[in-house]
């Protein structure tokens, strides 16, 4: 059963197209039955939602963490409305960063930008399916001499690309981190399923890319 957050964050995906049921390439050339875009959840309310759900899951979850950080790009704004949301939902007042894609050669120079980045840090970004620019991020944070603790993320495709691993089971034993989904592949299946209007071609269309793509064991599967 969904957790109130995940609820909430499917609905508001779906309210505003951030998720979408059809055909799709992927960078990666496969074919996809669903996309996930949370670059198209720009406006106030829409973001206040999302930060709210990133903060609802990030504290759930227990991890201790120092600072956030936000992956340039999309992680930039995804790491300012989750601070603002653990503030005035939970009361935990947490510094955050980012970086530029290219450093900065006059003003203030350098890279990274905010907070200093130091302590136990969580990124935080929007979805997860290779796991490329995560471990390129995770490189700068050590680099940085801070201590990567998690990163947390709105979707979990939960697709194989190491094996029989998926990007994030690969980063969790690499860097010995914590990997947090508002919600996965498998979360977004029994939503389907428990939906009247799901369609069968869908139904059906989500089961063969699990089938076909999918970490053999998913996060929370113990099989």
């Amino acid at each position: 059963m969904l957790q109130p957050y995940q609820a909430s964050f499917i609905q508001l995906a779906k309210d505003y197209d951030a998720l979408k049921f059809g055909e799709f390439t992927l960078k990666s050339g496969r074919v996809s039955p669903y996309f996930f875009n949370a670059g198209v959840l720009c406006s106030g309310s829409a973001l206040a939602q999302l930060g709210r759900c990133y903060a609802d899951c990030i504290v759930a979850s227990g991890l201790e963490f120092d600072i956030l950080f936000g992956p340039a790009y999309k992680g930039i704004p995804l790491a300012a409305v989750t601070a603002a949301a653990l503030f005035e939902h939970h009361g935990i007042d947490t510094p955050f960063a980012y970086n530029r894609k290219e450093k900065k050669a006059h003003g203030e120079g350098g890279q990274l930008v905010g907070a200093p980045l130091a302590g136990r840090v969580l990124i935080i970004d929007d979805v997860m399916t290779a796991g490329t620019a995560a471990s390129e991020v995770i490189e700068m944070i050590v680099e940085a001499g801070a201590s990567p603790v998690g990163i947390a993320i709105g979707l979990d495709r939960q697709e194989a690309v190491h094996g029989a691993l998926s990007a994030g089971q690969s980063l969790s034993a690499r860097y010995g981190l914590q990997v947090l989904s508002i919600v996965t592949f498998a979360d977004l299946v029994a939503h389907l399923a428990s939906d009247s209007r799901t369609t069968s071609d869908l139904r059906t269309a989500m089961a063969d890319y699990r089938e076909r793509y999918g970490a053999k064991q998913e996060a929370g599967d113990d099989s």
